[in-house]
C-alpha cells in the first residue's frame, strides 16, 4: 500500500474517481497504484501536480535511480499543470529580482492573485523586469492567432500590457516589448525559475515547463538566465 499517495490524495481531496476522470483512465488503475505500483512517467508527473508534490516524495523508491540535475525540482507535462500555489511562492518570496519573458498565452498577466503578489513585491522592493512579445515585427506577425485561444497576438499582448502596467508605479518596475522569436517561457525570482518549453506546432499551455533551482556546480539556470538577459537587452521599451 501507498500511504503518502493515499494521504496526499486525501489532502488533496481527490477521490480514485477523481484521479481516473483527469488522466483518462479507469478506476481500477488509480486502486492499483494505491495498492503499490508505481504509475508511467507522465502518470506520475500528472498526479503529482494534481497534489503539489514531487514524484520522488510519491514514490521513494525512485531516488535510487534519479538522475536529473539537482537545479531542477519538478517537470510538469504542460503549463496549467503547474500549482498555483507554485506561482505564488515563487514570487512571494522573492527578495531581490523577479523576471518575466512571457509570449502569446501570458498566465501571469491574466491571474488577478499572482499579479497582486508581484505589486506587493514590488511595493516592497523588489527589481522587476517584465518582458513581453512584440507582434508589430516580421518574427511576431508569422502567427497572427493564437491558436488555443482565438484572439489576435496583439489583442492579448495589449492586455498584458494594461495589467501589468500599474505595477510601474508601485516600485522598480521595467516594462518592454521582445522582437524576435520567443523559443521559451521564462519566470524567474531570485534563484528559481519556471521555463516554459515551446514545442513547434503545439498550443504553448500545452508544452512542459521546468521548474529550476540554482544549485552549485550547476548551469542550468546560468543558461536560461543569460538567455533572458539576450532577450532584454534586445527589447524595446513599451509604449
Amino acid at each position: 500500500m501507498n500511504e503518502t499517495l493515499c494521504r496526499a490524495l486525501i489532502q488533496a481531496r481527490l477521490t480514485e474517481e477523481d484521479v481516473a476522470a483527469r488522466l483518462q483512465v479507469d478506476p481500477k488503475t488509480v486502486r492499483r497504484w494505491l495498492e503499490g505500483r508505481v504509475p508511467y512517467l507522465r502518470h506520475r508527473w500528472a498526479i503529482a501536480a494534481m497534489v503539489g508534490a514531487d514524484e520522488t516524495d510519491l514514490w521513494p523508491q525512485l531516488r535510487t535511480t534519479r538522475t536529473r540535475p539537482d537545479e531542477v525540482v519538478g517537470i510538469y507535462p504542460h503549463r496549467d499543470a503547474v500549482p498555483r500555489d507554485v506561482w505564488l511562492r515563487m514570487f512571494g518570496f522573492a527578495q531581490r529580482e523577479i523576471g518575466i519573458l512571457d509570449d502569446v498565452d501570458m498566465p501571469v498577466a491574466t491571474d488577478p492573485t499572482i499579479a497582486a503578489v508581484l505589486a506587493e513585491r514590488a511595493r516592497s522592493g523588489v527589481k522587476m523586469r517584465i518582458c513581453v512579445h512584440d507582434t508589430n515585427t516580421q518574427a511576431g506577425m508569422q502567427a497572427t492567432v493564437c491558436p488555443d485561444s482565438g484572439h489576435t497576438l496583439e489583442s492579448r499582448v495589449r492586455k498584458a500590457l494594461v495589467i501589468y502596467a500599474p505595477l510601474g508605479a508601485t516600485g522598480e518596475v521595467q516594462i518592454r516589448l521582445h522582437r524576435g522569436v520567443v523559443y521559451n517561457s521564462m519566470y524567474s525570482a531570485d534563484d528559481q525559475m519556471l521555463v516554459g518549453q515551446h514545442v513547434y506546432g503545439m498550443p504553448i499551455k500545452s508544452s512542459p515547463v521546468l521548474h529550476l533551482e540554482r544549485a552549485e556546480g550547476s548551469d542550468m539556470v546560468a543558461v536560461f538566465s543569460e538567455a533572458f538577459e539576450t532577450a532584454w537587452a534586445a527589447a524595446g521599451p513599451a509604449t
